[in-house]
């Protein structure tokens, strides 16, 4: 018999478990179930208790004898437990993502809400906006569907929208790139809210935040209806507090801690000095290119030409940042791109190594800055931008140990 888990159609990359252990000692398990056979699964009642994820939030619902109110209301079930013989649903969904709106400083009240998406989380998200005093509210579909608006007709018609849900699984790990909605269209926008958790930061959060508006990702949502799961769960109420420690804890240990700099800046040496102290895994993105092409960067390039290389260092970069947890020293002109400085932000801190340029040397295994005159004027073109695409400047002038104790001081103590 099952105790606890998480029931849906493919789990891969979930965090339920991690989150639960932090919760409770209880068992909980992840619960691969095809389409075909789901109707089974329930009818069997063989667990405890379950979250239930997509794509059966509303699929359970026949199979249940009682539903909570709030459940009812929104017609999605994430929470299943087994009473007395009875199974009965309940939606936490919305505990989570009232809470992380709220601890974003998302504010609803008397505002137009956009919602994209049609399923299971855009009900809850409907409900949540409903609970925390929309104005109105109006969903968002690729395809024309009674009482929905399509995004063509939300940048005509909608313009006026402060506040954007999002519920697809557009920009959801592994098809990070993409994005639901084009935010430029919102000149009265004042909150975005996207339940997607990996990546931590999607391009629509992303976004949001280059714009000054207030944004958050789906991560506090997880953990929040997980702790309000587990009440109904065990029947025990959590220790005040438990949310945002959780969430702290998981967010610090799946995020990343992404360098940048110049060639010679000690992003290499200061990244393997802070990932043997964290026990993390080190990614050279040069290292990727070196491997994947099989040959050195100078003879990619006195093959192929920049253009070719830059190439290949967005593959690089878009692989070193598809993990979570990791230290990533980038190449010196990784920044130069947008997609790579968005997709190593997804789910990374990106710190900018600043050195100085007496103190950087110019060698002949770096194409562009292979002598002096080379490497200032690349440093003059790059500052910038480097100090625009970073969280946190860290300056490399002193020893490698004095820039890697700044950057896990910073990490360990910024939340």
């Amino acid at each position: 018999m099952i105790e606890y888990g998480l029931v849906g159609e493919s789990l891969g990359h979930s965090h339920s478990p991690e989150i639960h252990g932090m919760i409770s000692d209880y068992k909980y398990e992840l619960i691969e179930v095809p389409r075909d056979e789901i109707d089974g699964f329930f009818d069997k009642r063989d667990f405890k208790g379950l979250n239930v994820t997509i794509p059966y939030k509303e699929t359970v619902i026949p199979h249940l004898d009682v539903i909570d109110g709030a459940a009812r209301e929104i017609g999605a079930v994430n929470t299943v437990v087994v009473r007395d013989g009875k199974l009965i649903g309940y939606n936490t969904d919305c505990i989570g993502m009232r809470g992380a709106m709220l601890r974003a400083g998302i504010d609803i009240k008397g505002k137009k809400v956009l919602i994209c998406g049609t399923g299971g989380t855009s009900k809850t998200a409907a409900y949540v906006a409903k609970a925390l005093g929309a104005g109105e509210t109006v969903f968002l579909s690729r395809g024309k569907k009674d009482g929905c608006a399509t995004y063509e007709e939300a940048y005509d018609v909608h313009r006026d929208a402060g506040i954007i849900i999002n519920t697809t699984p557009s920009g959801m790990f592994p098809n990070e790139e993409s994005c639901p909605i084009d935010l430029s269209h919102f000149p009265a926008l004042s909150g975005v809210f996207d339940a997607i958790f990996n990546p931590q930061r999607t391009n629509l959060v992303q976004d949001a935040m280059r714009r000054g508006i207030p944004a958050a990702g789906g991560l506090y949502m997880l953990v929040s209806q997980a702790v309000a799961s587990s009440e109904i769960f065990t029947g025990k109420r959590a220790p005040e507090g438990l949310c945002d420690r959780i969430y702290e804890t998981l967010s610090r240990e799946k995020e990343n801690i992404v360098l940048t700099g110049m060639p010679s800046s000690g992003k290499t040496t200061v990244g393997k000095k802070i990932a043997s102290s964290l026990g993390r895994d080190f990614i050279d993105t040069d290292e990727l290119i070196v491997t994947a092409e099989g040959v050195t960067i100078p003879e990619i390039f006195s093959a192929h030409g920049e253009g070719y290389f830059r190439e290949a260092e967005r593959r690089a970069v878009r692989e070193a940042a598809s993990h979570r947890g990791v230290v990533i020293a980038t190449g010196g002109g990784a920044v130069l791109r947008p997609e790579n400085v968005r997709a190593l932000a997804r789910s990374g801190r990106i710190y900018f190594l600043d050195r100085s340029p007496e103190f950087l040397i110019a060698t002949g295994d770096r194409p562009l800055s292979s002598d002096r005159a080379a490497l200032e004027a690349r440093y003059r073109e790059r500052i910038d931008i480097y100090r625009a695409t970073c969280d946190v400047i860290i300056n490399s002038n002193g020893t490698v140990g004095e820039a890697a104790r700044e950057i896990l001081e910073e990490f360990d103590q910024r939340r």
